[in-house]
């Protein structure tokens, strides 16, 4: 059995990546936290999972494959060059880093070292996005020009959590949080960003809550992505306008119904929608679990870097998007990106 340590029992370990490590078949062998609480937790929920005081512990034991970050982002660059320089294979969660610069440089020390190196973008493997590139293989939607993802959330009193109240340079924000998620997904299907234009706001909390990004593809896809914490009446989570039709998933997670006419079935993903014809659109069969599914496979492979479930390249260019997003709300203008 591939052993794994994570790093870190907050929101993201214990309720992320800790579930989907047991559901792939990992056996999590150590946890890193200085909390008294959540080391607690560790040895409530994981039984037979020793808990380590910080990261320097967990990169010294010699039981382990690979190394999990679930540490806030702000930390990422520094934990992940750690595990780089102790050899470990590594899973960071996303963001990569704070900025493209930081990122790059990590990037470039991993391929430097030779240790192979990933960032956990789960969300490649929710059901709504792998269905979504079947269609576009399948050119049922006929040409795509336009591609809306939000995650919209009426949260007018805010969590107190350090992501609503560092700033960016520490990884805080919701561009730097949801918008990973959103400018990932854009890239994977539809290519390189080339420019940008954004609107950024911090409405009710330190922390950027507010962000609307449109990105141009060099494929010449424009992708709307929006996330916001206080939308009152959500937009639907996902829209694909195409020559041939749209496909339009509304249903996500605990999150407000848009249309409540267009609920879905367990074996569904979405529907395609061409004016009043609207059919319903079978899930292609995936769960996130086979991120570290795939991890795993790519650690037996003779290139474990190549067949890692996410191209490190990838989080580099996401941030380059995030960096331009940034500039362009703070100057009002389109950003093309270098």
């Amino acid at each position: 059995m591939t052993r794994a340590a994570l790093a870190g029992y907050g929101s993201a370990g214990r309720g992320i990546h800790a579930p989907l490590l047991q559901a792939a078949g990992v056996d999590i062998v150590a946890v890193s936290t200085s909390n008294p609480e959540r080391a607690a937790e560790v040895r409530a929920e994981l039984p037979g999972t020793e808990v380590e005081p910080d990261l320097t512990a967990l990169l010294a034991r010699d039981d382990v494959d690979f190394v999990v970050l679930a540490t806030p982002s702000g930390q990422h660059a520094e934990h992940v060059t750690a595990c780089l320089e102790a050899g470990r294979p590594v899973v960071v969660d996303k963001p990569l880093a704070v900025d493209e610069a930081q990122a790059a440089t990590v990037v470039r020390r991993a391929r430097e070292v030779g240790v192979p190196l990933t960032v956990f973008q789960n969300r490649r493997f929710d059901p709504q996005h792998t269905t979504l590139r079947r269609l576009l293989l399948e050119g049922t939607l006929g040409e795509v020009f336009r591609h809306e993802f939000r995650w919209e959330r009426w949260r007018p009193v805010p969590k107190q959590r350090w992501r609503e109240n560092a700033t960016a340079v520490d990884g805080g924000g919701i561009l730097l949080d949801l918008h990973t998620h959103l400018v990932d997904a854009s890239v994977n299907l539809f290519g390189p960003v080339e420019r940008v234009f954004a609107e950024v706001a911090a409405r009710s909390t330190p922390a950027e809550d507010d962000a609307f990004v449109v990105a141009e593809h060099a494929s010449g896809v424009v992708s709307h992505l929006g996330a916001t914490s206080l939308a009152g009446a959500p937009g639907p989570r996902v829209r694909v306008l195409g020559t041939a039709g749209a496909y339009l998933l509304d249903s996500f997670e605990q999150e407000l119904s848009v249309y409540p006419d267009l609920t879905q079935e367990p074996d569904q993903a979405g529907w395609l929608v061409r004016g009043v014809e609207r059919t319903p659109v079978a899930a292609a069969p995936s769960d996130q679990a086979d991120f570290y599914r795939a991890v795993v496979a790519a650690l037996g492979a003779p290139d474990p870097q190549a067949a890692m479930p996410v191209d490190p390249a990838d989080a580099v260019h996401v941030l380059a998007v995030i960096d331009a997003a940034r500039r362009s709300a703070a100057e009002h203008q389109v950003v093309t990106l270098g």
